[in-house]
Formats: structure tokens, C-alpha cells, sequence
């Protein structure tokens, strides 16, 4: 058991294709749900101090964050197939299954986790509310380049060695944003890393057309100068969904708003009941 401002956190555990995936369970009141981006955990994300979870405890949320599966302290085989968006979104609904959710949820998704709550909520609407997606990844036209130097990637982890890889990584620079966010080395063990990496190169985002299906509120949180996570993503998101906000941060002060921002789009919701 942990504590989380006022909030106390609780870990969870459940098991679902193979995989025991664990989850921190915080706060009283309607449910949200965090996915986080690839290669980290909650626990990293914390570390790296980017994204402020109490404004949205304090606003009256139940607050389930997880580890993808592979991921911190959930386990993973070294399968490709099962870190496409569609699975890790098959992983997400059944989160939902494991912690009782009757009513339509809150999601949240960063950069893989994003890919991951469209997925979820293209699959299955009425099981959502509202969305909140942050830091969209590559997806359509971008997405070809991006999955081609995953793929090069996990080449390089199996030829050379995740430090290799590592190395490579820190040579390239980083948007200005966030240019002095601590490194860590990626959560998935070194046997898995290739698998994720190949998983996340075989998907993309639903199709324009499906996405603009949704008429969930959503909220839309994007940075700028970040080829792996491109405005143009955000922004054509942003177009196709029906009922959706965008705000760039072109500052780490700006990111800093993010906390109140979803802690206030998601009061929202508190106000339509």
C-alpha cells in the first residue's frame, strides 16, 4: 500500500492471456483508467515527474493506473501479436471486466497507451465516457517510417544488445519540451524488448472513418517538435473526432496544466450527471 497525497493506492493483480498485468488503485468515486506510453511504467512515468495524477484524485475520481502488459511489473512472453494496439486494447478491456465496471468509464491513454484507448473505445463505445489522449503517437502517414525503425530496433536489441540500442536512443535529440526529462532504461525485460518493438511496427490507429465514429468528449493533449509524436496526429484526431478539445504545450509549464485540465474536463462529466 502506497499513499498518493491524500489518496491511499493499492496494487492489484489479475491474470488474462498468459500475462499477470498489475494495476494502482487510488481515490473513491467514478472510475477513470490511465494507460501509459511504451517502454515505461507508472512508476517510471512518476520519475519523470510529466504528468501531475492528484488534481484529477482530488477532483472526485477513482483512479486505476496499470502496467502494460510486458511492462514495470507485468509480466509478457516474446510474442509480436501481443503488443499490437488491438491486444494491448483486448488488455484494457478486460481491466475493466476484472475491477466490475458497470457504468461507461473515463479513459486515459499516453503515446502507446493512446493507441491503445482508441483501439478499446473504437472496439467498444458504450464502455467509455469521455477519453483523454496524450502525446498521440505516429499514425497513417506517419506511421510507416516510424514502424520501419522500430523494426530496426528490435534487430539491433537481438544483434547488439538493449545497451546498444540505448546508445543509439541518446543520440538523437529530443523535443525541446521535454529535453531535460530524465532518461530511464525501458521497463520490458531485454528477452521481450524486440517483441514490442515489432508489435508496435505491425499496428496503427483505426481508420479515420472509424474513429470518426466516436461522439465520446475527448480531450486531446499534444506537445510540439516530437516526430514520434506528431502534431499532425493530434490535430487530425483533434478533426475527425466529433466532440474533441486539443491543446498544445509548446513549454513544460504548459504540460504542467495538464493535471487541472483533465481534472476539469472530466468535472464536466460530474456536471451532466
Amino acid at each position: 500500500m502506497d499513499v498518493r497525497g491524500q489518496h491511499t493506492v493499492e496494487e492489484g493483480r489479475f491474470r488474462h492471456r498468459g500475462a499477470e498485468l498489475v494495476y494502482d488503485d487510488a481515490g473513491r468515486g467514478p472510475l477513470a483508467v490511465y494507460a501509459h506510453g511504451g517502454f515505461v511504467s507508472q512508476a517510471v512515468e512518476d520519475r519523470m515527474g510529466l504528468f501531475d495524477w492528484e488534481p484529477v484524485l482530488d477532483a472526485g475520481r477513482r483512479l486505476v493506473r496499470y502496467d502494460a502488459r510486458g511492462h514495470g511489473r507485468s509480466t509478457g512472453d516474446a510474442v509480436d501479436t501481443d503488443y499490437t494496439y488491438p491486444s494491448l486494447a483486448d488488455d484494457l478491456l478486460r481491466l475493466l471486466e476484472h475491477l466490475g465496471a458497470v457504468e461507461p468509464v473515463e479513459a486515459m491513454g499516453a503515446s502507446m497507451g493512446c493507441g491503445t484507448v482508441v483501439h478499446a473505445a473504437v472496439r467498444a463505445p458504450e464502455r467509455f465516457s469521455r477519453l483523454v489522449l496524450l502525446i498521440p503517437p505516429t499514425a497513417w502517414a506517419t506511421r510507416k517510417a516510424h514502424a520501419r525503425s522500430n523494426l530496426d530496433c528490435a534487430d539491433r536489441v537481438e544483434r547488439e544488445g538493449v545497451d546498444a540500442w540505448l546508445a543509439a536512443q541518446r543520440q538523437r535529440s529530443r523535443p525541446a519540451v521535454v529535453a531535460d526529462v530524465p532518461r530511464f532504461p525501458p521497463t520490458p525485460a531485454e528477452q521481450v524488448l524486440p517483441s514490442i518493438l515489432r508489435g508496435l511496427a505491425m499496428c496503427d490507429l483505426p481508420p479515420p472513418q472509424a474513429v470518426a465514429s466516436l461522439s465520446l468528449p475527448t480531450l486531446v493533449l499534444a506537445w510540439a517538435d516530437d516526430p514520434g509524436h506528431p502534431l499532425s496526429t493530434a490535430q487530425t484526431l483533434a478533426g475527425l473526432l466529433p466532440r474533441a478539445d486539443l491543446h498544445i504545450a509548446r513549454t513544460r509549464s504548459d504540460i504542467r496544466t495538464w493535471g487541472e485540465r483533465v481534472a476539469e474536463f472530466l468535472k464536466q462529466a460530474s456536471n451532466e450527471r
